[in-house]
């Protein structure tokens, strides 16, 4: 039975206390950012959606003005370079229309919103949804734009593919570490005449000098395209299989990729199909086995104080998905990963 001294002091704080009146300073800082100062907040299923409900500051047509932004989230819809189902050019538009992402992350205890200056700058802008190799060129022409800004890009595929132009603008003066999330390595050869395609972006980023083989974890992997992964173990990637994972537990995984990430500057990339089908079944190649939304978010929350300069959640296909349970984890995730942005070096 609570005291009746103590329920009196609720009493009178609490009694006629509106939702925005708030002591707890991390919690006051995510208020101000959702409460207007009549203490009103926006309906979360009215106005435009834009990726975690950030402000909608559409790119420049050129040049690299982006507003004196941070950290930039960009929608690449393309996914030309699938091998299985095609669909993924659909992700960006299901992750942006799901709500309730955020503001306030209660393990980091912060609101990456009132903490850095972020906004939804658009898609990239394509010219032609049929050519792969132009559209990789116009990625990697508008990332490299971002970057001469000085800005933190967070993407929403498209295919994985992208995150090879991706990773050229953001590794062109130094190679960068990677953190990779996946059932597949993805440092496949050419297949049937093709160069580029979303099972080889990292072994093209690589040879290009844009990624580190030696500072990249790739966690997850599993499934009967092993063999198509040499070029991972003889670059010297370190790969963690699902089996391992599970048997090596969260915590024991969160020690090795700082240990193989170290101090650098690092790239973080999901594709949805490293979580197990039972959670993400909205993507173009799903491989039972795979780790829970809970594993994936316990180890990106390990992960404070790296050195994130951009990352990438890929391959949601929302029509594979009856429930948009896809499109809400790869929000989900993006909101992890911006989290880690923020909070980098802290």
């Amino acid at each position: 039975m609570v005291a009746e001294d103590k329920l009196a002091r609720l009493r009178e704080k609490y009694g006629e206390a509106s939702a925005d009146q708030i002591d707890d300073p991390a919690f006051a800082k995510a208020a101000q950012d959702v409460f207007d100062p009549d203490g009103k907040r926006v309906f979360p299923y009215s106005g435009l959606p834009t990726l975690l409900d950030a402000p909608y500051r559409p790119a420049p047509a050129e040049g690299a003005d982006f507003g004196e932004i941070d950290i930039a989230l960009v929608g690449v819809p393309m996914d030309l370079g699938v091998t299985n189902r095609p669909g993924a050019r659909f992700g960006p538009r299901a992750v942006r229309t799901m709500e309730r992402i955020g503001p306030f992350h209660h393990v980091h205890r912060i609101a990456p919103r009132a903490e850095a200056r972020i906004a939804d700058i658009g898609d990239v802008p394509l010219h032609s949804r049929y050519s792969l190799d132009r559209s990789l060129e116009d990625i990697e022409a508008f990332f490299d734009r971002i970057a001469a800004a000085g800005v933190r890009p967070l993407s929403v595929g498209g295919d994985h593919s992208i995150s090879y132009p991706i990773l050229n603008a953001l590794g062109r003066e130094r190679p960068v570490g990677m953190i990779h999330i996946d059932a597949h390595c993805d440092t496949g050869g050419q297949f049937e005449d093709t160069k580029f395609h979303h099972g080889g972006p990292f072994r093209h980023a690589v040879l290009s000098g844009a990624l580190d083989p030696e500072r990249t974890i790739q966690i997850g992997i599993r499934g009967s395209a092993e063999y198509l992964w040499e070029f991972s173990y003889e670059s010297g990637m370190t790969v963690i299989h699902a089996e391992e994972f599970h048997r090596m537990g969260v915590d024991a995984v969160i020690a090795r990729t700082r240990e193989v990430i170290g101090d650098g500057a690092c790239y973080v990339s999901l594709d949805v199909d490293g979580i197990d089908p039972a959670y993400t079944p909205g993507t173009g190649t799903p491989e039972v086995g795979g780790l829970s939304p809970r594993e994936v978010q316990m180890l990106f929350q390990g992960l404070t104080g790296l050195d994130i300069v951009g990352g990438d959640v890929v391959e949601v296909a929302p029509e594979y998905d009856a429930t948009t349970n896809t499109a809400q984890v790869g929000g989900q995730m993006l909101f992890e990963i911006l989290c880690l942005m923020v909070r980098g070096g802290s």
